[in-house]
């Protein structure tokens, strides 16, 4: 509405009110002259009349009071009494009048007694707690000798809304805010936008409550704010966490928020972000929420129903689809983005962005680029190099908390295995490289839904590479890496380990991050033969990791010093599995070519007798920057000393003796 519509429409709604509050002075004033016996009652004689005729003639645009008392199915009489509250605070001859029509000058207030015996029609459900004054808190009753003769007064917020002062009740801040415009949706989140407005515009009934279910909130305001404005409704929301647990907090909440929202047309969104962490009282008054909650009401994230909840929609909320993507990237990055076709494509299959972390990716990466980046012949790679970055970051926040980030360092020139390994290794990068094109432009997404993740398995004894090889991986493909110790994720609770991993999953799903689950023997064993509950929700979680890691976006990795231990069931929904074995002395003597960094000085090293220490590469990594160490504090290259001092330690760590044959003929 524009300012001159808005004060056209301000006076007239106070012209209205004014007229309004008139009839019933007249009305206070002829019950007086009763009461003195001036004018015998009869009846109808202090009728006011019918509401909103004449206003409406004068006014086309409609007052608040008829918005009011049609919102909330007003009679005549309840109207009255809340004009004559009104009054109280707008009109300073309504105490006098409110003295004289009961005949007592201390009783300088409206009360039920003088409304049933002043005003038109008069009801007794207008006094009740049931009815719209009192169930919708549109006066308040004060203390008084009775309920008919206690002194009554309209709320303030319904007071200011009545003289055309829209605010949100004060009593609300705190707990609800607006929900921030939105850009534009992708048409998959535009369909589902419509679905929730066709849903709130079907004839009969109120609005249904709407479960969006989803990882990402942002995008799921989105989706309910663009719905809400195809049915002229304002979008408000509320966090799960920041409900009153108190029985009757939460009612007065839920009356004040009812109201509210019936006097702006609006609805609320329920944000239930980390409901895995909630506790069971938490749970509980988010569910009566739910259910209690009027009209409008749109509950984003992960909620468990209960089982006479209130009935809902459920609609799922996944990532934008590739091509989506791909004109979000076209979008943020306007100008910048040309010659960079192959590498928007790079993008979308490496990442999942939301709509908004798109945005602020390509934002942060154009900030980064330097006056003269734009005119060099590596313009484009420079840049491809920046928003990697910048989407890496857009989604390690929510993954940090969950899991430890491991820096790739290593490369393919650290890595000693064997050929069949480097192989299969390769092959696991070709999939993660490749996968938009074989799953998207290929067809293979539209053909089945099953096993699209790229699961891993890396076994082997401690210390022969598989650390280094998610290593090696996610430096080659630019990807974050994140390592999960299932031995921690694991709960003796029925039903947490799947909690657990789930939330792993949702957070990396946006950056399609490596998943490196570490100790997967904590998880994994020979359970096809279930002898008690234990094993059979054992099977149900190693079962539940399985399905995730093959829905899973991304690369995900397990690791396991016991092969033999995984179920064949099991092994068989694994897309690759390498094994990583002891190395031999050819292979120890290649880790120790390659174990010191260029920078590092050595003195006389022998690489034949350094492969005779019968470790794998993980402890002859500890034992030679030990050396190093050792080596650098007596001003020294590194040599066989240092060495064999560092060995010492380390076998003293593992527990382990240093055998003769090992170090003969090392010094």
């Amino acid at each position: 509405m524009s300012a001159t519509r808005h004060n056209e429409w301000a006076e007239a709604n106070q012209r209205y009110l004014r007229a309004a509050l008139e009839e019933v002075a007249k009305a206070l004033d002829r019950h007086a002259a009763r009461a003195k016996g001036g004018i015998p009652n009869s009846g109808g004689a202090g009728r006011a009349r019918p509401p909103d005729r004449e206003a409406t003639a004068e006014n086309e645009t409609v007052s608040a009071l008829q918005i009011l008392c049609t919102v909330f199915g007003l009679s005549s009489f309840e109207r009255e009494v809340l004009l004559l509250c009104a009054g109280m605070e707008l009109d300073a001859g309504f105490a006098e009048r409110c003295a004289a029509a009961q005949s007592n000058p201390d009783r300088r207030y409206p009360t039920f007694g003088l409304a049933l015996a002043a005003l038109s029609d008069p009801h007794w459900s207008g006094l009740s707690p049931g009815g719209p004054l009192r169930y919708m808190r549109l006066i308040e009753v004060g203390n008084g000798a009775g309920l008919v003769q206690s002194p009554l007064r309209i709320d303030e917020r319904i007071l200011h809304y009545l003289t055309g002062v829209q605010h949100l009740d004060q009593r609300l801040e705190g707990f609800v805010r607006p929900v921030e415009p939105f850009s534009e949706l992708v048409p998959s989140y535009q369909k589902l936008a419509e679905r929730v407005a066709g849903a709130w515009s079907r004839p009969g009934g109120s609005a249904p409550a709407v479960h969006l279910r989803g990882s990402d909130l942002g995008t799921m305001k989105a989706i309910a704010l663009h719905a809400c404005a195809q049915v002229g409704f304002g979008l408000w929301q509320v966090s799960a966490h920041h409900l009153p647990i108190d029985a009757r907090e939460l009612g007065s909440l839920l009356r004040l928020w009812e109201r509210e929202a019936l006097l702006g047309s609006y609805a609320l969104f329920l944000a239930c972000e980390e409901s895995d962490s909630m506790d069971a009282a938490r749970l509980q008054t988010v569910q009566h929420f739910i259910d209690a909650a009027r009209p409008g009401l749109i509950v984003g994230g992960e909620i468990r129903r209960s089982r006479s909840g209130r009935p809902r929609i459920t609609l799922e909320v996944g990532a934008p689809t590739a091509a989506e993507q791909r004109s979000l990237w076209l979008s943020a990055l306007g100008e910048a983005a040309a010659g960079l076709d192959g590498d928007l494509d790079y993008l979308v299959t490496q990442h999942r962005l939301t709509p908004s972390s798109i945005h602020a990716a390509a934002r942060e990466a154009l900030d980064r680029q330097e006056p003269g980046d734009k005119n060099r012949a590596d313009a484009a790679r420079i840049l491809r190099e920046y928003l990697s970055e910048a989407c890496r970051v857009q989604a390690r926040s929510s993954l940090s908390a969950l899991a430890q980030r491991i820096i790739p360092a290593a490369g393919w020139d650290d890595l000693v295995l064997p050929q069949p390994q480097i192989k299969v290794l390769r092959e696991i990068g070709i999939h993660v490289r490749q996968r938009m094109k074989v799953y998207e432009d290929w067809g293979f997404a539209a053909k089945t839904t099953r096993g699209l993740g790229i699961s891993s398995l890396f076994a082997g004894s401690s210390g022969t590479g598989k650390t280094m090889a998610a290593e090696v991986l996610a430096k080659e493909l630019g990807l974050d890496l994140f390592r999960i110790d299932l031995s921690q994720v694991v709960s003796k609770y029925i039903g947490e380990t799947e909690k657990n991993l789930r939330r792993v999953f949702d957070a990396a799903e946006e950056g399609s991050a490596i998943l490196l689950f570490d100790e997967a023997d904590a998880l994994f064993g020979k359970r096809s033969e279930v002898k008690d509950s234990h094993d059979r929700y054992a099977n149900i979680e190693i079962s539940y990791l399985l399905q995730r890691m093959e829905s899973y976006h991304g690369l995900a990795i397990l690791t396991t010093n016991m092969k033999k231990a995984l179920d064949k069931s099991f092994s068989r929904r694994l897309r690759f599995i390498v094994q990583f074995p002891f190395p031999d002395a050819e292979g120890r003597a290649e880790i120790w070519r390659r174990i010191f960094p260029a920078e590092t000085p050595l003195d006389g090293l022998d690489i034949g007798k350094l492969a005779q220490l019968n470790v794998a590469g993980g402890v002859i990594r500890n034992i030679a920057m030990n050396a190093a160490f050792l080596a650098a504090e007596a001003n020294q290259a590194v040599g066989m000393t240092h060495i064999l001092g560092a060995a010492r330690t380390e076998y003293a760590k593992l527990e382990k003796p240093l055998t003769q044959s090992e170090v003969r003929g090392w010094m």
